[in-house]
């Protein structure tokens, strides 16, 4: 693909903001290669993002930036404008389930996604060979349950260490402090089967199973001090029934969490999801 510079805004809704972007951009001989827009008419709220043709326009991005920045201002934006040929830096971390984990890596791998992964952080070593066999630099970092601080100080340190752009808990089984989660907002993503609140705390699948349930699925989103109820980014299912047993549901679930995680990744990486309050806007 072509070098495309993201146009991403938000602002309170009103006659013109179109007409204005679009303006701006074929000014200065830009092309746009793909657009999307949404209002929200609850909050009165407009969403857009923009594909702009890098070779069309006369600017840098930091140009370019500079030269939007008063158009932002009049409409009272919250905005960004990113390099498509500028690769996110992915901080995955884990802890002893491999699946999520072995999927991104092979889709990073194989280049489907787009971004670079500097380390994985986990606490257990049980997943360094597989890590290390792509290249990749392996922390093991213990959690000591009686006293969880340390482990996250390390892992803060690391991320900031590796200029993290977006960190990955790839089922990694610990909860975040308040104070790391608000120190990357929007930018630590989370997967979790659907379950929850219904089917909290040990073995979910076996106790939906007890209940009978007819569908599974997963969630990811990004995280916040409330657990496992930031931002949603992607959600799907599975149908099931009277004949899966337990670790048929615990199969089928792995399968719809690795897809749902690697969807999000793949959108947030493309500068897809516009995050309003506890709600997104996923420009899939």
């Amino acid at each position: 693909m072509d070098r495309r510079y993201r146009l991403v805004l938000s602002c309170p809704d009103r006659v013109g903001i179109v007409s204005m972007v679009s303006n701006f951009i074929s000014s200065h001989g830009g092309s746009i290669a793909d657009a999307n827009q949404h209002t929200d008419p609850g909050c009165n709220y407009f969403f857009m993002r923009v594909e702009i043709c890098a070779a069309t326009l006369p600017f840098s991005l930091e140009a370019l930036k500079e030269a939007f920045r008063p158009i932002a201002q009049s409409f009272n934006m919250e905005w960004d404008i990113t390099d498509s040929a500028k690769p996110k830096r992915v901080v995955l971390m884990a802890s002893r389930e491999s699946h999520c984990l072995a999927d991104l890596l092979y889709r990073f791998h194989s280049e489907e996604l787009f971004c670079e992964i500097p380390c994985v952080i986990s606490n257990h070593d049980k997943l360094r060979s597989m890590v290390e066999w792509h290249g990749i630099p392996y922390h093991h970092v213990p959690v000591d349950p009686a006293d969880k601080q340390p482990h996250f100080d390390k892992i803060e340190q690391l991320i900031a260490e590796y200029q993290a752009d977006v960190v990955v808990l790839a089922r990694y089984m610990q909860i975040l402090p308040p104070a790391l989660c608000e120190h990357f907002p929007h930018r630590i993503i989370n997967i979790h089967h659907s379950f929850l609140p219904s089917f909290a705390g040990a073995k979910p699948y076996h106790q939906a199973h007890e209940r009978g349930v007819k569908l599974i699925g997963a969630t990811c989103h990004y995280v916040t001090e409330d657990l496992d109820a930031g931002p949603i980014i992607d959600q799907d299912v599975t149908r099931i029934s009277h004949r899966d047993h337990p670790d048929d549901m615990v199969r089928l679930g792995r399968d719809v969490e690795k897809s749902v995680l690697a969807r999000g990744l793949r959108w947030h990486l493309e500068d897809r999801v516009l995050v309003h309050g506890n709600k997104t806007v996923v420009f899939a």
